[in-house]
Order: C-alpha cells, then sequence, then structure tokens
C-alpha cells in the first residue's frame, strides 16, 4: 500500500512565492523538497533512466583551477559520452567501459554535463518532469520541463558570470556544491567581459579562487558570500547576481529553473544590442582579432541583418507590451503579492508608489530559510572557533536528513551546515596574491610598478568591446533606442 501520509512544509506554495518576490539577496530554503521524487535522481539512477543515450561533457583541467585566470569554455575539451562510462571513468576504469573519458585521466581532469535541458533529455520520459515540483514554490504548471540538469565531478565549476535574465532556483541532489556570489553593485569590481560571448551571459574576467589582483585591484573590495548547498536545498539566487560555482563531492548532480521576470523585456533588447556590436567587432579582420570568442553554448556566428531583424523584434515585443494592459493579464495570486517596480539591476524602487503603498513584509528568516551572509560580515560576527562548515566527510545526505524536526538542535544543525564557510585566511598556492595580503587600504602593493606598465600598453580589440558592450552602457543604449522609437519612459 503506498505511502500518502502529507509532509508539512514549512511555507505554503503562496507564502513561498512571497518570499522569492521580496529576497534581495541569495537565501536557502530547508525542509521544502523532502519528498521531491528528483532527489532519487542521483548519477546512478539517472544513468539507468538514459541507457546509452549520449550526452556532452565538458572537460577542465584541475590545475588551471589553481590558475590566476578563468577557465573559460573555449578553452576546455568536449566528449560525449553516456552517463554509464561517465560514472566507469570517476570509478577508475578504463577501456571501452569509460569510452571516449579514456583520453582523459579522471586525476587530472573534471568533467561536467552542464546546462542539460530536462525537456530535451526525457523527452520519451515525460513523467519524468513532474518529478521536480517548482509548483510548490508558488509557481504553478512549472516542473522539469521548465528545468536543467547539472552532473560533475569534484572540481568542475562554472565561470563567475551573471545571468541577463530572471533569477535562478537550484535545488541540490546530490553531493555538494560550493557557490561564491556577488551583488550587482559589484559589476565594476568583477571586471565584465562579453567574450567569449555567449547570449544571456556575462562573464567575469577573475579567476575568483585565486585572482590577480595586480590586473583586477578593484576585486579587492567585492563583496564576496559563499554557501556550500546540501543535498535537498534550494538556492535563491536573486537577478543580476554574480556567480561562481564549483563541485567539492566526487559527484554532483542538481536541477536549476529561472524564473522571468517582467524586467526581462527590456533585458532582452539590451542582449539583442550586445550581439549586435560583438558580433560586427568580432567578425572584422583584426590582426588582433583571431581568438576563439564564440562559446562553445552558440551554435554559430549570426549575420548583422540577422542581428538586427531580433533587436527590433525585442524592441516590438517590449512595445506590445507595454501597451498592453499590465493589471489586466496579471493572475489575482501575483497581484496579491502586490508588485513593485525595480531597477535596471532587478532591486526594489524606494521611491515607488507601489511600495508605499504596499503591506509591511518581513522575511521570515529562521531554521528553514537561511539568509547567505557576506564574508566581511562573518569575520566580524562569527568566533574563530565556531565551525560553520559543511558535513566534513562529504557523504551525501539521506532524504530523512530534509524532514521538518521539530527538535531545535536538529534545525539549528540544518542552519549551520547550510551557512557560509568560514574558513581560515591564507595565501593559497598559485596565486599571485590573495586579497587579504595587500596594503591596508585595498591597494596593490606595486600599483606604481602596473601603472608605468599600463602606459605602454596597446589597447586591444577585445579592450575596445568591453567598454562598448559594458552592462551599464549596454542599459543606457537600450533606454535611449527605446525612448527614441517609442517615446517611453523605460525605467521598469
Amino acid at each position: 500500500m503506498a505511502d500518502t501520509t502529507e509532509i508539512n512544509k514549512p511555507f505554503s506554495p503562496e507564502e513561498t512565492r512571497r518570499i522569492v518576490h521580496h529576497l534581495q539577496q541569495p537565501a536557502v530554503f530547508l525542509n521544502m523538497t523532502c519528498d521531491w521524487p528528483v532527489l532519487h535522481w542521483t548519477a546512478e539512477h539517472l544513468s539507468s533512466c538514459l541507457g546509452d543515450r549520449l550526452i556532452r561533457f565538458r572537460l577542465g583541467r584541475k590545475e588551471k583551477t589553481q590558475a590566476p585566470a578563468p577557465l573559460f569554455e573555449t578553452q576546455c575539451s568536449y566528449v560525449e559520452a553516456s552517463v554509464a562510462q561517465f560514472l566507469s571513468w570517476t570509478q577508475g576504469q578504463s577501456g571501452t567501459d569509460v569510452g571516449p573519458f579514456s583520453e582523459y585521466s579522471y586525476s587530472e581532469y573534471w568533467a561536467y554535463a552542464d546546462y542539460k535541458y530536462i525537456a530535451m533529455m526525457f523527452q520519451d520520459q515525460p513523467f519524468m518532469f513532474e518529478h521536480v515540483k517548482w509548483s510548490e514554490f508558488g509557481f504553478e504548471g512549472r516542473n522539469g520541463r521548465e528545468s536543467t540538469l547539472w552532473i560533475g565531478t569534484e572540481g568542475a565549476n562554472t565561470p563567475c558570470h551573471l545571468d541577463s535574465y530572471g533569477c535562478n532556483l537550484v535545488l541540490q541532489v546530490q553531493g555538494r556544491k560550493r557557490w561564491h556570489l556577488f551583488p550587482p553593485e559589484d559589476t565594476a569590481k568583477l571586471y565584465p567581459t562579453r567574450i567569449p560571448y555567449e547570449e544571456s551571459s556575462v562573464f567575469s574576467q577573475v579567476a575568483v579562487l585565486h585572482p590577480d589582483l595586480r590586473r583586477f585591484p578593484a576585486f579587492h573590495g567585492a563583496s564576496e558570500h559563499i554557501v556550500t548547498l546540501q543535498p535537498g536545498q534550494v538556492l535563491y539566487v536573486p537577478r543580476h547576481w554574480w556567480h561562481y560555482v564549483e563541485s567539492v563531492d566526487p559527484i554532483t548532480v542538481s536541477v536549476n529553473s529561472w524564473i522571468e521576470l517582467e524586467v526581462d523585456d527590456v533585458a532582452r533588447v539590451g542582449e539583442a544590442v550586445t550581439k549586435t556590436v560583438v558580433c560586427a567587432i568580432k567578425s572584422a579582420r583584426s590582426d588582433d582579432n583571431t581568438d576563439s570568442w564564440l562559446n562553445p553554448t552558440e551554435e554559430e556566428v549570426t549575420s548583422h541583418n540577422e542581428n538586427m531583424q531580433y533587436l527590433n523584434l525585442a524592441a516590438r515585443a517590449w512595445a506590445q507590451k507595454q501597451r498592453s494592459s499590465c493589471h489586466s493579464k496579471l493572475s489575482p495570486e501575483l497581484r496579491d503579492t502586490c508588485r513593485v517596480k525595480r531597477d535596471s539591476g532587478g532591486q526594489i524602487k524606494k521611491n515607488s508608489d507601489r511600495v508605499r503603498n504596499c503591506a509591511p513584509f518581513s522575511i521570515p528568516y529562521g531554521p528553514h530559510l537561511i539568509s547567505v551572509r557576506c564574508q566581511q560580515e562573518l569575520r566580524r560576527t562569527t568566533p574563530e572557533d565556531v565551525e560553520v562548515n559543511s558535513s566534513s566527510n562529504g557523504a551525501v545526505r539521506s532524504q530523512e536528513d530534509c524532514a521538518v524536526s521539530s527538535d531545535p538542535a536538529q534545525t539549528t544543525k540544518f542552519a549551520a551546515a547550510v551557512r557560509l564557510d568560514q574558513r581560515t585566511h591564507g595565501c593559497n598556492a598559485g596565486s599571485t596574491r590573495c586579497r587579504e595580503c595587500d596594503c591596508a587600504d585595498g591597494t596593490s602593493k606595486n600599483l606604481s610598478e602596473d601603472y608605468k606598465a599600463s602606459t605602454h600598453t596597446t589597447i586591444t580589440t577585445n579592450d575596445l568591446l568591453d567598454c562598448l558592450v559594458h552592462p551599464d552602457i549596454i542599459t543606457r543604449v537600450t533606454e535611449l533606442l527605446l525612448e527614441k522609437h517609442t517615446g517611453s519612459d523605460t525605467t521598469t
């Protein structure tokens, strides 16, 4: 007889959606996914479900993770392999059992099947879409069909970047992942670049784990937030928060979904502007324009005519929505959350009339919702002898650990497990300089030497491009374009 016992969740779908709507910094939800079938999606289970189906894995040298420069996806190797071959490779097997992985030493490489659309992977098994229940977060009808899957080994990572569209919900299924997050206001300190170019992703030139502070001195002042996500926990990443993600256990599996926002309509116009400029400049012949600038996720370089057509379509779509009656299209549950105006960074505008008219809402932080705090704050408030790291043995948590508990000691344990890693400071091998080894005022000891060298530096095509498509510039160009062609204020 099937177990029909209903599991009480700390927040109802309506409450969760309202929380997500008001969160302005990353937070982790606990005890919300205990009965989700997707928690059974270990790599072994996925192997049995997918059989011999081939998926693309990205491989990178582990030693590159220690370098003072990011390892972008254009610098990685790629193989088409089954999850079964991937598992055999992680278990030290060789030959035909590991397929194309045989050319890569497990001790020297990490592997990552990233950004895999569940709708495509399980198109012949649509029942699996229902294993992911984002509807319990208040997003009715959203499940695995609107989600992506990530499978990796220890050391597998995503370069530091921000997503141009939406906000992000991430469920950890197997193993642990460590997230390094930075707020939108730190964009200048992250040295944004659109090379390699990927639609909707702005990369950072900084190697977050081992930053080169001689090249990127402003990163010293970035407000880093770190959290290690455990199985069963859900991380909320607000719009335009920078993030570098690394797998810290032998095998990790996670599922995420990007939630659309009203401001995405303007962002699509900005992305169309960016693509038009990048393709025009990088397609031009030049002695310094021979690099691999198109990310492997992009199929091909589109023509200027195609890019202009897309730009016009995006602008028209935005204008059409502006002309529509937004309020009449909102569902009752959305109106109840009292939607507020946000700026280009996704933050609530303090001078909005709708904010003043909204009833006060206090985010219910506690054992079931943990705020991801800034590392500088923790260094000031956390005693040195308090251990707030995740489980030291790295073992995968059982589903029983996800159950809602009334035991204060148990809930405190969960809260501690998800709080930011409080690691002792030390200069890491391979880094040019660690952040706390610089001068007290945050400047580099070699700034004068750097300045002298910079006076003889040649401006490259990519240097020019980084300025032309800087997020702040694109935001202003987008505003001017839409104001010129629609006569409307684009501030949302």
